[in-house]
């Protein structure tokens, strides 16, 4: 069996006891995923980058603590968003980076709404709209129409409340329904 054909069990074990192979060959495996989920949040391909980094460096130091291997992916993707997340709080007040810069696609089985009417708005438009939205809005509505985490997870992740939560996604989707409908022709 070579390399690239090994289950991600067989690596993890590997990188647990240091081998550099294996841990280069989950990097490759994942990094443009993470990376990718980085750039989404703060929105700086640099930035994007050291968070991917150092998130490897925190997965593959903190390995022993990874209960089930196979749930690796979505581990280091948390530890990727919540590094993105400190980062994007740390540096809020001097973040100024146009959203129509960032490519989104935005899923139909979660789209903005429910209703066929909105289905036929470009995803640019969409970005274009969400960039008039307040930074709180943008981040939620990333986290959950984007990134597709749930409330439970986005409240843990931004440490808000459920209600909390669901309130913040209900408002953040209404104003850019609302923000949409000029576009839309509505």
């Amino acid at each position: 069996m070579t390399r690239t054909d090994q289950h991600i069990e067989v690596l993890l074990e590997q990188c647990k006891s240091g081998n550099q192979r294996a841990q280069m060959e989950v990097y490759r495996r994942y990094y443009k995923a993470m990376y990718n989920t980085s750039f989404r949040i703060v929105k700086d391909s640099f930035k994007a980058e050291d968070i991917m980094q150092e998130s490897f460096l925190t997965a593959f130091t903190k390995l022993d603590t990874l209960k089930d291997a196979s749930m690796f992916g979505s581990w280091l993707k948390r530890i990727v968003i919540n590094n993105s997340i400190y980062d994007y709080h740390k540096n809020k007040k001097n973040y100024d980076v146009p959203l129509e810069e960032v490519l989104y696609k935005v899923e139909d089985d979660q789209g903005v709404t429910e209703d066929h009417e909105w289905t036929h708005v470009k995803a640019a438009q969409i970005m274009q709209c969400m960039k008039s939205l307040k930074e709180n809005y943008q981040l939620i509505l990333t986290l959950f129409l984007i990134e597709g985490y749930d409330y439970d997870e986005i409240g843990e992740i931004m440490n808000i409340s459920y209600a909390n939560c669901r309130t913040m996604i209900s408002r953040a989707k209404d104003s850019l329904k609302q923000k949409l409908k000029p576009v839309a022709g509505f």
